[in-house]
């Protein structure tokens, strides 16, 4: 494989019990990382992820929470600090959706759920995470095509995407006199089990991106490595679009 490009980093991933979350720690943990992982309420499924990285030779330990759970982030955050000699590495990959074609059938409290999940809970674990980033760490935070092109059934989870936008983009302004660099990933139509729970074979036959086919999380993944490695050490305040051909803006 070559060189490791994040030989002993100590990574936080949220939702990384499947889907690109899974992918992203997998990679790291290949790449030399030790890896925290957030998840929500699949345990069978991160201890399998768990598995798999220690299979690796890398340590793993796991965490069942919310993340708008501030003293659960506290918490989190703080082990993960003491477990692996500190963090240099936040992803946060964790998010909902609930499809509506009716803007006048969205439930609000699924709307909160979204907005609380996908920027809320982001917002809140990056504050609780910062004080131990240093100089040289980074953040890498999952948007989505959808918030460029938007989705008709996806309202609010795309407002939430434009956000994490918005939110990206700031904060690496904010983080730049410190070294720390900010940047997000949005990709298209991805094979996960989260796109196949919501539209079924649907998304992939009506939403193709020119490439033709749904991305896997395994190529999505590997613009993640790209951007908290050294690789990327002039890259802040950007968003990679592993999308398969789509034209956006920005």
């Amino acid at each position: 494989m070559g060189k490791l490009k994040l030989e002993n980093k100590s990574v936080l991933i949220t939702g990384a019990d499947s889907g690109i979350g899974k992918a992203v720690a997998l990679l790291f943990a290949r790449h030399g990382a030790n890896i925290a992982i957030i998840y929500h309420s699949n345990t069978d499924d991160a201890e399998e992820t768990k598995s798999e990285i220690e299979n690796l030779g890398k340590k793993c330990i796991i965490f069942k929470g919310d993340i708008n759970d501030y003293e659960f982030c506290e918490e989190t955050a703080k082990q993960t600090a003491s477990e692996f000699g500190g963090i240099d590495i936040l992803i946060n990959n964790a998010g909902m959706q609930f499809p509506s074609d009716n803007i006048e059938n969205l439930e609000e409290k699924n709307i909160r759920k979204t907005f609380d999940s996908n920027i809320v809970g982001m917002i809140l674990l990056t504050k609780i995470v910062f004080p131990y980033l240093k100089e040289g760490s980074s953040i890498v935070n999952t948007t989505s095509a959808v918030a460029y092109q938007g989705h008709p059934e996806l309202l609010d989870y795309s407002a939430t995407k434009g956000a994490i936008v918005s939110f990206t983009r700031s904060l690496a302004l904010q983080a730049k006199p410190k070294g720390i660099r900010i940047n997000a990933v949005a990709p298209g139509p991805v094979a996960t089990p989260l796109t196949e729970k919501t539209f079924g074979e649907k998304e992939e036959d009506e939403n193709k991106p020119p490439l033709e086919r749904n991305a896997s999380p395994e190529e999505v993944a590997t613009s993640f490595l790209f951007l908290v490695s050294d690789d990327a050490a002039q890259i802040t305040g950007q968003v990679f679009h592993p999308n398969g051909g789509l034209i956006v803006n920005g």
